[in-house]
């Protein structure tokens, strides 16, 4: 037996050995592909959702702000909450002239291809990125992406809160300057990622959240959501330039339950582990979760312990799943809505917010803590949002409160 084992051993050795030298005989990549920016994906409510003859030999013209730069480029087209497939026959992509309108830079223009063609038809449920487009874009440069789509689009995939215009024209006008007599919404649809390829070294952030994090109360084509702001710190300090953020916050988002669209357990898959280059990920979910409780009458105070413990045992699903990725975690506090109209909650609600934001900041269970409630919330008043943060409706932070929030985070935990 012990002759086996000994023969064993130095066959495992050999096996090694010959594996680390043609190790060191392989090509060490000088760039990578890095997610700069992307939106979670939800089908969209009818209210927002695009009517047949919109989606129907019809050109969808969509302006974004990348993060991080880099010297190509590679979109992600979605069909992920389509119940059949979707063809899209032209696809372009351009710096955009002015987020005020569709005009692109027309000598930045640019065909996207799919295994060298032009059309591509993405399985429902699928999502399908593109080949690399020879496009060098810097950071936070303003991107326009063109698709036509020949047949209607019997359920889309879409992220309402786009806080950004989109254009639609009949007929395939993709590579058009400008798109005359367009129809403006407000929403994105059947886009979900740009990826660009930079320095080995880069990588990137996603932020988990709800209508917070995406953007409500921000302004339309003002790219000053919160992590808008804090791409931009990023990007002014040398040590973090090669950092990109992913901005996976979906209006009415909550832990445990569905809302608007898939809860935040159900997104991880897709909008954290999927991403490109993902590194870190910032959890600032939960006060939907709290707010629904009791929106529409109260419940026992066994119904309040059991969400808190709920909430606790999701966050630390969370971590674990991101953990085994080798991605590190930082856990935002929940910010105050003492005031809110909507949710309009009493002491008992108070109280289970201060539970879970007690636990969140409790060493041990996110690698790093950013106590967003404390930097928000009014001194005289710890229940509401500080005033000269808040949107207006008691909940949602004013583009002012979304720079305070960006300005929390230590670039520090960035830092590799």
């Amino acid at each position: 037996m012990n002759t086996i084992l000994t023969r064993s051993s130095i066959l495992l050795l050999a096996i090694l050995a010959t594996s680390s030298a043609l190790a060191k005989d392989l090509p060490v990549p000088s760039t990578a592909w890095v997610g700069s920016w992307a939106t979670s994906q939800q089908l969209p409510e009818p209210r927002n959702m695009l009517s047949g003859d919109d989606v129907s030999d019809s050109t969808l013209r969509q302006l974004l702000r990348l993060s991080i730069g880099g010297k190509r480029i590679r979109v992600v087209f979605s069909n992920a909450f389509g119940n059949a497939p979707m063809r899209i026959d032209a696809a372009h992509v351009a710096l955009s002239d002015s987020t005020a309108t569709s005009r692109i830079k027309l000598d930045t223009d640019h065909a996207i291809t799919f295994s060298g063609s032009n059309e591509v038809i993405i399985p429902a449920g699928a999502e399908y990125v593109s080949d690399p487009v020879d496009l060098s874009v810097a950071a936070l440069t303003s991107l326009t992406i063109s698709l036509h789509v020949p047949e209607t689009i019997q359920q889309q995939t879409g992220h309402p809160g786009s806080r950004a215009t989109s254009y639609i024209v009949k007929g395939n006008k993709v590579a058009a300057e400008e798109l005359s007599d367009a129809k403006k919404i407000d929403h994105w649809y059947q886009i979900s990622a740009v990826q660009v390829e930079t320095n080995a070294l880069a990588s990137s952030i996603v932020v988990l959240g709800d209508s917070i994090t995406d953007g409500h109360g921000a302004t339309t084509n003002g790219n000053d959501r919160w992590p808008d702001a804090l791409a931009e710190r990023l990007q002014a300090s040398p040590k973090t330039r090669n950092i990109g953020i992913l901005n996976h916050g979906l209006g009415g988002n909550r832990l445990l339950q569905d809302g608007l669209g898939p809860n935040a357990l159900a997104r991880v898959d897709r909008d954290v582990l999927a991403q490109s280059g993902v590194k870190w990920l910032i959890v600032l979910e939960g006060i939907n979760d709290l707010g629904t409780l009791t929106r529409d009458a109260p419940v026992s105070s066994e119904k309040h312990a059991q969400l808190v413990r709920r909430m606790i045992a999701a966050y630390e699903q969370i971590v674990m799943r991101a953990h085994a990725h080798g991605i590190k975690v930082i856990g935002a506090t929940i910010l105050p809505d003492g005031a809110s109209t909507y949710y309009h909650p009493d002491v008992a609600n108070e109280a289970d917010r201060n539970a879970v934001n007690d636990w969140i900041r409790t060493p041990g269970h996110f690698d790093v803590v950013v106590d967003l409630d404390k930097i928000t919330r009014d001194p005289a008043h710890p229940e509401n949002i500080l005033p000269a943060y808040d949107s207006g409706d008691g909940l949602h932070p004013s583009p002012a409160g979304f720079r305070v929030m960006a300005e929390a985070f230590p670039l520090s935990a960035f830092e590799k």
